[in-house]
């Protein structure tokens, strides 16, 4: 496959291939840890939000072969069209729709039994920094409250969404799931060494799901 303008392949998965572009937004250890943590059922029909090049997605599909369907959601043409080209080279069964959050065809309703999203999750602006990096990175074209509302309305009964913040967002995070009727099940903390303050946090929630949540050991990622 012929690679263009500033586009690299980078190793993800054994000897699975991604294809980055070094002067966009390239996927963090984040994208990794969100695959993990998720946790896969027969038969899923899993949705990654805010895609990006794909790895969220890509990584969780090598993981788990039990999965029935995966498809991505990204806003950006140049990293759907990479997220295509991706599956393409490492022959995944997967769909890539290049649209808004908040633009996703009502098609898509009650689809899902499972939603990744690693999202934007910094606040202000983006002072010298290219846009196209930035709006990966914060809050410039949806916000964190949005995504929740496009989440449960793409999930079924009792579809699972998995989601990772900042855990200086928690508090926000779970007050939102749980307003819209995603009640959290799984939280997990990450920090940089063992005992350290955590920096992001992982949750898992599902639609219409009973209260009572499963607080798992902190992950360390070093």
């Amino acid at each position: 496959m012929r690679l263009k303008e500033n586009e690299v392949l980078e190793s993800f998965y054994g000897d699975k291939k991604i294809i980055q572009n070094i002067n966009l937004y390239r996927f963090t250890s984040d994208s990794i840890l969100l695959s993990k943590f998720a946790k896969a059922k027969f038969g899923d029909k899993v949705a990654d939000f805010c895609s990006g090049s794909g790895v969220v997605g890509f990584h969780f599909l090598c993981l788990n072969s039990v999965i029935s369907s995966l498809t991505l959601f990204e806003m950006q043409e140049s990293l759907a069209d990479m997220s295509r080209r991706t599956a393409q080279l490492n022959e995944f069964d997967c769909k890539v729709v290049c649209t808004r959050l908040q633009d996703i065809s009502a098609e898509f309703n009650d689809r899902f039994s499972l939603i990744l999203c690693n999202p934007p999750y910094e606040r202000g602006g983006f002072e010298n920094e290219v846009y196209e990096r930035a709006i990966c990175r914060k809050e410039l074209t949806i916000t964190l409250e949005e995504i929740v509302e496009q989440a449960f309305k793409k999930l079924k009964f009792g579809g699972r969404l998995a989601i990772i913040n900042r855990a200086d967002r928690v508090a926000e995070l779970i007050y939102l799931l749980k307003k819209r009727g995603l009640e959290p099940k799984r939280i997990q903390f990450v920090c940089g060494t063992p005992g350290a303050k955590p920096y992001l946090v992982m949750v898992e929630a599902v639609k219409g799901g009973k209260e009572g949540v499963d607080v798992l050991p902190a992950v360390v990622n070093k």
